[in-house]
């Protein structure tokens, strides 16, 4: 997590990265009723270049590229069909009150073992889709992108939905977990908490910046910013 507060230099796109991402908001649909302006009891304002998310964007492009197969399936001693698995749980939540579906994303989400980048892949900052994460376990946000792309293929809006890194003001470490919008409500999953919780329930987390398909947004202080 180190990474998420390093400044950004502006950066180019590889080849085929901006018509995949297109595809990706074309995928997302209609946005959904404006996101509470007041995550965490602070203000949002929305920033225009994404591209100063490079790791954000390489892995939303991988997961478009991702056909969510297994490979073999018949392998009793190691259980390698995460992907399969993984769709047969969502499967099963398809109709079910929201509730129960943001309660068990997130705990399904959760049973996986914690295990920072540099141990898993060798650099201190990778943004990994669902089939790295259950292959491999993963840190904070990974926990959150897999959530994400959880209750899309639910069918919940781009809109509602955000990756949020904080500042953990009791750990003094930073941290992201996603946010949900429910009309006026803001929703909290968190790899560090069992349940779902509303966000005016957490009084430690100060949010630095959110991020979804659609673009990002930076959270001030009340005092200190304008609501957009």
């Amino acid at each position: 997590m180190s990474q998420f507060f390093r400044s950004r230099a502006r950066v180019s796109l590889a080849p085929g990265l901006a018509a995949a991402l297109a595809m990706i908001f074309v995928m997302a649909g209609a946005p959904a009723a404006a996101f509470a302006p007041d995550l965490f009891g602070y203000q949002q304002a929305a920033q225009d270049d994404i591209a100063a998310f490079p790791q954000w964007l390489q892995m939303l492009e991988r997961q478009l590229r991702d056909n969510l197969r297994d490979g073999d399936c018949g392998e009793r001693r190691l259980n390698r069909c995460h992907m399969e698995r993984w769709l047969a749980f969502l499967g099963g939540l398809r109709g079910r009150p929201p509730a129960e579906q943001l309660r068990e994303v997130n705990r399904y989400a959760n049973e996986m073992s914690y295990v920072l980048d540099i141990d898993n892949y060798g650099i201190e900052d990778y943004w990994a889709i669902p089939r790295e994460f259950f292959g491999n376990g993963g840190d904070c946000e990974d926990y959150a992108i897999t959530k994400y792309f959880s209750l899309r293929w639910l069918g919940y809006p781009e809109g509602e939905l955000r990756i949020v890194v904080v500042q953990d003001t009791n750990l003094r470490v930073p941290h992201a977990v996603l946010a949900v919008g429910r009309g006026e409500e803001i929703l909290v999953l968190d790899n560090q908490v069992r349940g779902v919780l509303s966000h005016r329930q957490v009084v430690h987390y100060a949010p630095v910046y959110s991020i979804n398909a659609d673009g990002w947004w930076m959270h001030l202080p009340a005092a200190a910013g304008r609501r957009s």
